[in-house]
């Protein structure tokens, strides 16, 4: 049955093409020169930062714990995202725990840097700085003396924001020249078991949990954090850029000091034991005279993995919505959909309809498949005879078949050519369900209360095995060996297992697709009958 064969095709493709995503993850292009920077991250022991010595700025979207001693972001909460859908906890992003890190990090490198060797110990007039009503943001200052010189690191939010706002002002008042450069970088442990045993951290095991970076001449690269901590250092020269660790759904990101006179470095490297990867952004170095000052800017975004947000925040930021090869068609899939939702109001209609739309969109194609299909069909018992008459002459075969498919205006690979056109539009759909935050937690009807995670209920993929069960019945099978036939009989089966785990949205497209390709064969079959072509079985294939 062309039906099944055509599930099995996309089912090996599918694989095919997940092992290469996989693979292609893991071969990042290496930068050979190592950063010689000496910066203090890799002098610093999780096990010693003090979080007691540590201040609290919150907003109305954000919760940041900032350590004192070296003014880094130690912990992040996303206030207006929940951990659990029935839980009323943050969402937690950034963390310092005994077994995991993941922080923020900035300070000052170069001969004359105050982070190369140890961490300041900043002090500031409260311990706890909180957005009022009426105001638009919050800061906080921290400041540290040494030398005659005053270091003052604020931290900005504005409300209703997902990005902080670094302001590194050095006030030289001293009677020597100071030589520094600026750095933003972000450091996560690399094991996972962590993130795995906690779930509600929010990973997937199947979403790509690593590193990424965009420069001036590179638009979006990403590399897995083991990568970076065996055999990629990164010394990249770039005006402009970002740095980022992603995880599924949510994304940390420092964007370089924008001072066009300056420059950034988009570097890499390991730290504690070679347990933790880093990459960061740095300044190249530049001298403050005696008696002059200097103010360094930088922004983090930390935060859901907002299109339209990042895409206004940074250029190609964005971009850490990871389609994959496919991102030219899972973009404006995804623009559809959001228009779509703008109208409904609910993401899983949104989804129905988006299906519709690409389906109905898909429909000639789909159409010219079974066409061809169908006359393949009307063929078979000329292709029997020419198959008996030279069966020990395969070259005569070969060409009176192409004879006979050139007198009958048939094209053998017709039902195949329109399958492959529609795959990259299948794969990117589900690339884009499988990345959009807006999905997560988001309700559709009775029970489904999140789209993001599977149905408690597996009413859905019950459907789905339901729906493809049809799909096999409606057209015979040419498969005569029985245990061919057992396995495609039990593909039902082995698929509803499979999409039992899939989440809520996923399996509601599919569940959608294959009713409207119940709909589609109907009526294509129908006007096959009417023209003479008929996708029952042909004599050839009755015993």
């Amino acid at each position: 049955m062309e039906q099944q064969r055509n599930l099995l095709f996309i089912l090996l493709l599918c694989a095919a093409m997940f092992l290469f995503w996989d693979w292609n993850a893991d071969k990042a292009n290496a930068q050979k020169a190592a950063d010689e920077t000496a910066i203090a991250m890799q002098n610093e022991d999780n096990s010693q930062t003090d979080i007691s010595n540590s201040i609290k700025l919150i907003s109305d979207n954000l919760e940041l714990t900032i350590n004192l001693k070296g003014g880094d972001v130690i912990d992040a909460k996303l206030l207006k995202i929940k951990q659990e859908q029935d839980k009323e906890d943050p969402f937690h992003l950034l963390m310092t725990e005994n077994q995991f890190i993941y922080q923020a990090q900035s300070g000052l490198a170069g001969k004359d840097g105050i982070d190369t060797q140890s961490r300041p110990t900043y002090v500031t007039d409260k311990k706890e700085y909180v957005l009022q009503d009426g105001e638009d943001s919050v800061s906080a200052n921290l400041v540290f003396e040494k030398d005659g010189v005053t270091y003052t690191k604020t931290y900005t939010i504005k409300k209703d924001s997902y990005v902080v706002n670094v302001s590194y002002d050095i006030n030289n008042n001293s009677e020597k020249d100071l030589n520094v450069s600026f750095y933003t970088q972000l450091k996560q442990t690399s094991d996972d078991s962590f993130l795995q045993k906690n779930a509600s951290f929010g990973m997937v095991a199947s979403a790509y949990r690593g590193s990424a970076y965009s420069s001036d001449d590179s638009r979006y690269e990403k590399a897995k954090f083991q990568n970076l901590i065996e055999d990629m250092k990164y010394n990249i020269a770039t005006k402009d850029g970002w740095v980022a660790m992603i995880q599924h759904y949510f994304v940390s990101a420092w964007i370089g000091d924008t001072d066009s006179d300056i420059g950034n470095v988009i570097y890499s490297a390991a730290a504690d034991k070679d347990t933790v990867a880093i990459i960061g952004i740095r300044t190249n170095n530049l001298t403050i005279n005696a008696g002059s000052d200097k103010t360094f800017n930088a922004n983090l975004w930390v935060g859901p993995k907002d299109q339209e947000a990042m895409g206004t925040f940074a250029k190609n930021l964005d971009l850490t919505v990871d389609y994959g090869w496919l991102w030219f068609i899972s973009i404006p899939l995804f623009k559809i959909l959001n228009f779509i939702h703008s109208i409904v109001g609910n993401w899983g209609f949104a989804i129905i309809f988006l299906t519709l739309v690409v389906r109905g969109v898909m429909f000639p194609l789909t159409k010219a498949q079974y066409t061809s299909m169908a006359k393949m069909r009307l063929l078979q018992p000329k292709l029997m005879e020419i198959k008996e008459r030279y069966k020990d002459d395969r070259s005569k075969i070969g060409s009176e078949t192409m004879k006979l498919y050139k007198a009958e205006k048939v094209n053998p690979l017709g039902g195949c050519l329109p399958l492959l056109i529609q795959m990259p539009i299948f794969i990117a759909l589900y690339w884009t369900l499988m990345e959009s935050t807006e999905l997560r937690q988001s309700s559709f009807i009775l029970w489904i209360t999140d789209l993001s995670v599977k149905d408690p209920f597996f009413v859905l993929p019950i459907l789905y095995g339901i729906s493809m069960f049809m799909l096999q019945k409606m057209s015979p099978t040419p498969i005569t060996d029985p245990i061919q036939r057992k396995v495609f009989m039990a593909m039902p089966f082995i698929f509803t297992f499979m999409f039992c785990t899939f989440p809520a949205g996923l399996t509601l497209y599919w569940l959608v697709s294959n009713c409207f390709t119940i709909f589609q064969q109907v009526i294509i079959f129908r006007s096959l009958e009417k023209r003479g072509l008929s996708m029952k079985k042909a004599p050839s294939e009755k015993k």
